[in-house]
């Protein structure tokens, strides 16, 4: 599907759709539970994939418009399953401990894309219990039991892997510590899992640089709420960068969400400087963009943008070079330079990146475009066209 936008302003008050990365741990702890009902819950695709799996696995799920009641998942209740991940990351490296919990094999497919990313972390881990693991061209196939221990990880591939283990370990009879063998990430995605962990009754204590976790921890009921999204706020607020007054409600200012910190880097981008996305990837396509619009600037901590839902650095720069942009891409750096952006040569593509998607679509919003591969922003806020059209933003379709 193609995306037309028009030059426009986007002026008015926008609710901050729900998170996706809590909704995903909530509904997880949720599950493991004995019932818990998780309020605020936005159907993207990555949540409804998580959702599936969890069903698949054996939990009981009952969705109420924007409200889920879970309950029920635990060893004994996990079984053999076929589960379709789509191309949710999340979903994947959650879902695989938990499935890994039993001796049921399970089999997790999807987007070849998706099945290209990482898996490493849980290869080695396979490969020191002597657990099953068997990856496809678009499937992982896995065969427990998980067994509780030392866990020794890299913590500069995805801090996913880390939650997934936390989900898992403290239902499992021994204790466990997970420690890094390289700096750990995205840690404020970890501190979110770990808060979630607790809201449900499950402790995780920090040692050494590391997590420990005691066995035989029970996920108590609860019922929780889930608070707005800053990495999707950040794409509505970038339209105040341009010229726009965009007011975004729902936010809790007392978050552990990491992409939060876009509130304090949209305060000197347009100046230029230096940027560091070690803890906020999802970030990148929409600072670039900004960067490209002002002064330029300096990105850190970009490696990991290569294994996202695209190749985010190449890819924006491939987009942001129709505008006019420039950009020079390092091993853990990009450079974008200042230049005199234009309306962009040619049609536009999201390379099936929701959040390359939105960041194109704000910059379409000065100098008009067409974007192809609009349905990307189904993966996790299906209703960014319908918000930003209430705002002001000239927003047309075509399903060619």
């Amino acid at each position: 599907m193609i995306v037309y936008i028009k030059p426009s302003l986007a002026q008015g008050t926008v609710l901050a759709p729900p998170s996706k990365s809590e909704a995903h741990r909530a509904l997880i702890c949720a599950a493991l539970s004995g019932g818990s009902t998780v309020y605020n819950v936005a159907l993207s695709e990555d949540i409804k994939a998580t959702l599936s799996g969890l069903s698949a696995l054996g939990a009981s799920v009952e969705i109420n418009g924007d409200s889920v009641h879970l309950g029920g998942l635990s060893t004994e209740s996990i079984r053999s399953a076929e589960i379709n991940v789509n191309e949710s990351g999340s979903t994947l490296r959650f879902l695989i401990p938990i499935a890994l919990l039993s001796d049921k094999e399970i089999n997790f497919f999807g987007s070849k894309r998706l099945f290209e990313r990482d898996l490493s972390v849980y290869e080695e881990i396979a490969e020191n219990q002597g657990f099953m693991l068997k990856k496809g061209e678009n499937s992982v196939t896995v065969r427990g039991p998980l067994k509780s221990g030392a866990f020794k990880v890299r913590g500069d591939i995805s801090s996913q892997f880390v939650s997934g283990l936390m989900f898992a370990l403290p239902i499992l009879s021994g204790n466990s510590f997970i420690e890094f063998s390289t700096g750990l990430e995205s840690k404020p995605y970890v501190d979110l899992t770990v808060k979630m962990l607790s809201e449900f009754g499950v402790t995780v204590g920090t040692e050494n640089g590391g997590y420990s976790v005691t066995g035989n921890q029970i996920f108590k009921s609860r019922n929780i709420t889930v608070s707005g999204d800053y990495s999707n706020a950040a794409f509505l607020e970038a339209f105040n960068l341009l010229g726009g007054r965009v007011e975004v409600t729902g936010l809790n200012p007392d978050t552990v969400q990491g992409d939060s910190v876009y509130k304090e880097f949209y305060k000197t981008v347009k100046s230029g400087g230096s940027y560091d996305l070690s803890d906020c990837p999802d970030l990148a396509p929409i600072m670039f963009a900004l960067a490209a619009e002002f002064s330029g600037a300096r990105f850190t901590g970009t490696a990991r943008l290569k294994i996202k839902e695209s190749d985010r650095a190449a890819v924006m720069k491939e987009e942001l070079k129709k505008f006019g942009g420039e950009l020079i891409i390092g091993d853990n750096e990009v450079i974008v330079n200042k230049t005199k952006l234009k309306s962009p040569i040619g049609r536009l593509c999201s390379h099936n990146d929701h959040r390359v998607l939105m960041a194109l679509s704000v910059l379409a919003s000065k100098y008009g475009g067409e974007i192809e591969g609009a349905e990307a922003v189904n993966k996790s806020y299906p209703g960014f066209f319908d918000d930003i059209k209430k705002l002001g933003i000239e927003v047309d379709f075509n399903d060619d």
